[in-house]
């Protein structure tokens, strides 16, 4: 069995968005942009680059999402990867970047008092079979109810 795994640090582009499968599955979806610079050899000056991953979250850490994360929040996000070819309304072919989040961990500082991060599985939970990933479900990315 083969699967892609990744790993990002990026800022939420916009705010969760809690939506159901039709069997009642608890799913969130909220975009990621990882930003770059590099410098142009030529120039001398720095480029920035950003690239934009659609997440998933799924069950019980998808409504943990959706209650605490926000537009503009950094976070780290742990999962697994895959692309989508799709075609815009004007007929040209794009590719979507796409992670199941396993581990989705805000990393700005909180206040004193607020709540901590959250994580794909609670402390404790078995660790998943060797060569397969906790909560991996080969449904999930077909159940999207958009």
């Amino acid at each position: 069995m083969a699967f892609s795994k990744i790993q990002i640090v990026g800022n939420l582009g916009r705010d969760p968005e809690l939506r159901y499968t039709p069997n009642g599955r608890p799913v969130t979806e909220f975009s990621v942009a990882v930003n770059q610079s590099t410098k142009n050899q030529q120039t001398g000056e720095w480029v920035e680059a950003t690239d934009w991953f659609r997440v998933s979250v799924w069950g019980d850490r998808a409504e943990r999402a959706a209650e605490n994360l926000r537009k503009g929040a950094r976070v780290l996000v742990d999962g697994r990867f895959r692309t989508r070819e799709y075609e815009t309304k004007d007929g040209r072919k794009g590719l979507s970047l796409e992670i199941s989040a396993d581990t989705v961990l805000p990393l700005d500082r909180r206040e004193p008092g607020a709540e901590g991060t959250f994580t794909g599985a609670p402390a404790g939970a078995a660790a998943a079979p060797a060569g397969r990933p906790a909560g991996f479900d080969d449904t999930e990315i077909d159940e999207l109810p958009f």
